[in-house]
């Protein structure tokens, strides 16, 4: 049964009920039922018809329900997927295509004297590190309802702290039912490209996360004491975390900001649902 079905029998069967009882009460009971009992009788047959018929069609709904938001966690898990696809298509293929193209051209020429070294190890480094970028993503898991919430964000936390000497400082008072799935994997991905920035290019010690909720929406913010940014590098092709960051915010339709502030370099963002 669908889910308009059920609604539309959740709405009319109270109403036929009782409609059927006024009927077969006016014209079979009267001699038999008082109008005082009768009328005693009407809320009380409607209770137990929804007890009866009701109670199913709500569990029905609730599985379908249950149904629906697999369907969407799994849809936003696909989603995920492709975008890692792409970017491994658009990082490590044209990585290794430009590597490729430079190794034919000195294979032609003959000429190794004027190797390209510098060029070698930037492409090198760069694949390096979209593999990295690539294994991390598929690491965490990018479905909310495999593992909770928080212990994704604390299960991320705690490699990076194996790996670095970063110290982290956690203040999360965003409730679990404020974020949808979609959200959920889609802010916990880009924590993790701020804390993977900040452990590749800030030499930072300690980094906070804050989130809480606001009058409209919430606020996330990453903070670290690193060495801070030059902000019109940033917009330099390079800096990919950046870029994945706005890309997932703007396609969210949150907003995000990166600034410095009182010796911190802090990345903001927000989602303000507009006032009614």
């Amino acid at each position: 049964m669908s889910y308009k079905q059920i609604k539309w029998l959740i709405l009319i069967i109270p109403t036929l009920t009782i409609g059927i009882w006024e009927y077969v009460r006016h014209e079979f009971l009267l001699d038999y039922l008082s109008m005082e009992l009768g009328n005693f009788l009407a809320p009380v047959i409607v209770f137990l018809v929804t007890i009866l018929l009701l109670t199913r069609l709500f569990s029905m709904m609730e599985s379908n329900q249950e149904e629906l938001n697999k369907a969407r966690t799994l849809h936003a898990a696909m989603q995920e997927r492709e975008r890692i696809a792409r970017e491994l298509h658009d990082g490590i293929a044209q990585s290794l295509f430009l590597l490729n193209a430079q190794i034919d051209l000195i294979e032609k020429t003959g000429n190794s004297d004027n190797l390209p070294y510098e060029e070698f190890k930037k492409s090198i480094h760069r694949t390096n590190t979209y593999v990295r970028e690539a294994i991390a993503n598929l690491r965490h898991p990018i479905d909310p309802e495999s593992v909770p919430w928080m212990q994704g964000l604390k299960s991320l936390i705690e490699d990076l702290h194996k790996e670095t000497d970063l110290r982290f400082e956690v203040q999360w008072d965003i409730p679990d039912e404020a974020l949808s799935s979609k959200e959920k994997i889609e802010l916990l991905a880009s924590i993790r490209e701020a804390l993977l920035n900040i452990h590749k290019h800030a030499n930072a010690k300690h980094v906070k996360i804050h989130a809480h909720v606001t009058e409209n929406g919430w606020t996330c913010t990453i903070a670290d004491d690193g060495k801070g940014f030059d902000p019109h590098d940033i917009t330099n092709n390079n800096h990919y975390g950046i870029k994945i960051m706005k890309d997932r915010c703007s396609t969210m339709r949150w907003k995000f900001d990166m600034l410095r502030e009182d010796g911190q370099t802090i990345v903001k963002i927000r989602k303000e649902t507009p006032s009614k």
